[in-house]
């Protein structure tokens, strides 16, 4: 993990957060947060325009290693972001809500 990435527990989130899920379409579409955003890891700087400039970001992935590379770089660009421990493995085994895409029960691709 990039030194110095703020984290925050899943039970930590306000309900109201603004998340940011950095995961490949498959991963997706396999299941996510309701109201997440999505834009995959590689493609966060050409498309940094759609992520706010003012909040917190809080960043998801599978397990924690792609969001914390993402919210390395937010922090770079002046925006205030914390990588979500665990990821969507972690909120999962919270038993926290999850959508799906594909019309099958959302998991965790």
């Amino acid at each position: 993990m990039p030194p110095h990435v703020p984290e925050i527990e899943v039970s930590g989130i306000p309900a109201d957060a603004y998340l940011l899920d950095v995961r490949e379409p498959v991963e997706w579409t396999a299941g996510h947060v309701e109201g997440a955003a999505h834009i995959p890891m590689n493609d966060v700087p050409a498309r940094i325009a759609e992520i706010p400039e003012e909040g917190e970001i809080y960043v998801i992935c599978k397990s924690g290693g792609r969001s914390a590379q993402v919210t390395a770089y937010l922090g770079q660009q002046g925006r205030r972001a914390s990588n979500i421990a665990g990821g969507m493995l972690a909120w999962a085994t919270s038993g926290k809500p999850m959508v799906s895409e594909s019309g099958e029960s959302p998991h965790v691709y």
